[in-house]
């Protein structure tokens, strides 16, 4: 071994002692955190704050995290490269304790840093080829947004007459969160999931005893934005005749309402019916005359009327002189 060689031996046993002795970044991380449970076992340090309650027990939390050993420059797992973030159920579908209960003291839209002891994280086993035994792991954590879908699960679980024992106000709180879950899965271009979760809302409300006609106003009101997301959604499953049938619904509780008639004005379209596409976005004009969206498609119509026109004439024009040869 050359003279360099050793020395470069021995720094490194020297660098090595002296990290063995002196107390690692982990350590000074956990001077600035606060201990969550009060048995050191998980300490916690809040980057962005967030806004709201805190994630209830057994909700789904949309979120992305990235997980740390001491000394390590990257991450041994992480989120933030998926193309969407991951929803995680709790109580179901994450295994690391310190994990799940560390996000329960999270509000939505909060960013923080935890350090999980091995008795929150990875045991004294550790994850061979991964997770060393009775290693301390720091996590970043960002919640984008939750859904209590333990309260969900347990009102789809019962049968329409226990469901109907429930005050309305839970019954339009449990609609809302199956409604969210429908976006974030239109957002993502999971059509047919949306179509399942709008659908499941729809059926929870047709459920209802409805005792009054101010019962019956909130359940119309609960069902237009179903109506509204199941029209879009179908025509992007390019399903015109349901998208018609859907903000048809729509119109029926709320006649003037300028998204049922431009979802119409988008479905008479898809069906070639060009004339009952210009009703129904002509009449949304006069409610919205500077809307961009309806004035646009008004115009794709006209054009595809005309087109359409120019076509049949041809195909007359046609038939008459063979008719005439």
């Amino acid at each position: 071994m050359s003279g360099n060689g050793l020395v470069s031996s021995i720094r490194r046993l020297i660098n090595a002692n002296e990290q063995q002795r002196a107390p690692g970044p982990f350590h000074q991380l956990g001077q600035q955190m606060v201990d969550v449970l009060g048995d050191g076992g998980i300490l916690k340090k809040v980057i962005q704050p967030g806004e709201g309650p805190p994630v209830p027990q057994n909700a789904s939390v949309l979120m992305h995290y990235s997980g740390y050993l001491e000394y390590a420059d990257r991450p041994f797992e992480t989120t933030t490269h998926h193309k969407y973030p991951q929803m995680l159920k709790l109580g179901r579908e994450l295994t690391l304790t310190g994990l799940e209960l560390g996000l329960l003291t999270m509000q939505k839209g909060e960013f923080s840093r935890f350090l999980f002891q091995p008795q929150y994280a990875y045991g004294e086993l550790g994850c061979p080829r991964l997770i060393p035994g009775a290693a301390t792991v720091l996590y970043e954590v960002h919640v984008l947004d939750f859904f209590d879908s333990g309260q969900v699960d347990n009102f789809v679980g019962m049968s329409p007459e226990e469901q109907n024992t429930w005050p309305l106000s839970t019954l339009l709180e449990v609609v809302t969160t199956v409604r969210s879950f429908g976006n974030r899965f239109f957002k993502q271009s999971r059509f047919e999931y949306a179509k399942d979760r709008y659908k499941q809302g729809m059926t929870l409300l047709g459920n209802r005893d409805v005792q009054n006609d101010a019962e019956m106003e909130k359940i119309k009101k609960a069902l237009l934005p179903l109506y509204l997301n199941l029209s879009l959604t179908e025509l992007r499953l390019e399903r015109p005749h349901k998208a018609l049938k859907y903000s048809n619904k729509a119109l029926e509780i709320d006649s003037k309402n300028t998204k049922a008639l431009f979802r119409c004005g988008q479905a008479y379209l898809e069906l070639h019916e060009y004339e009952s596409a210009q009703n129904c976005l002509i009449t949304a004009q006069e409610k919205r005359p500077f809307d961009f969206d309806i004035n646009n498609l008004l115009r794709k119509v006209a054009m595809c009327h005309k087109d359409s026109l120019d076509k049949q004439k041809d195909l007359y024009s046609k038939m008459f002189r063979h008719l005439r040869n």
